[in-house]
C-alpha cells in the first residue's frame, strides 16, 4: 500500500466528518512516517515499509481490544472501530495451509533437521509481512512432530 492512498482516504474521512476513521488513518500515517524517518527515507517511502507499519499498528490495536476492561464499553467500541479501519488497510495474511505448503516446498531440508530454532530462523524472512509469526510457529510445531 502507498502512503498517498492513506493520505487521500484520511482527507475523504475528514470531509465526511468520520472522526473515528480519520483518527485511525491518521495514526497509521504517523506510524509510517516515523518508520520512514527511523530508516532515513523521508521522501520515497517503500510500500513494504508502509505494510510493516500497518501490521505493527494492527497488532497494537488487537492488544488494545483484548486488554480493555469489559465494563469500559465506550472505550472498547472506540478500539474496535480503530481495529476495523486498520484491518481494511492491512495486507492479506497467509493462512496455515498456505504457510504449510510453502514451508514444505522451499524448506524441506531444514525441516528434516527437526531443529525448531533453525527452522524458524530460515523461514521467517520468507513470511515477513505476509503471515503472523504465531501462525508460522504453530505450523512449524506441527511439521516437526
Amino acid at each position: 500500500m502507498k502512503i498517498e492512498t492513506l493520505q487521500k482516504d484520511m482527507i475523504a474521512a475528514m470531509k465526511a466528518r468520520e472522526k473515528g476513521r480519520k483518527d485511525a488513518i491518521s495514526s497509521l500515517i504517523a506510524a509510517v512516517k516515523k518508520a520512514a524517518i527511523d530508516a532515513g527515507c523521508r521522501e520515497d517511502i517503500p510500500e513494504s515499509m508502509v505494510d510493516q507499519a500497518i501490521m505493527k499498528e494492527l497488532k497494537s490495536a488487537k492488544e488494545q481490544v483484548e486488554t480493555c476492561p469489559a465494563d469500559r464499553t465506550e472505550l472498547l467500541a472506540e478500539y474496535k472501530e480503530r481495529l476495523a479501519v486498520i484491518e481494511e488497510y492491512a495486507p492479506k495474511q497467509l493462512d496455515a495451509e498456505e504457510i504449510k505448503k510453502i514451508i514444505s516446498e522451499k524448506f524441506a531440508e531444514v525441516i528434516a533437521a527437526k531443529n525448531k530454532g533453525a527452522i524458524m530462523k530460515a523461514v521467517m524472512p520468507e513470511f515477513k509481512g505476509k503471515a503472523d509469526g504465531k501462525t508460522v510457529q504453530a505450523v512449524v510445531d506441527e511439521l516437526i512432530k
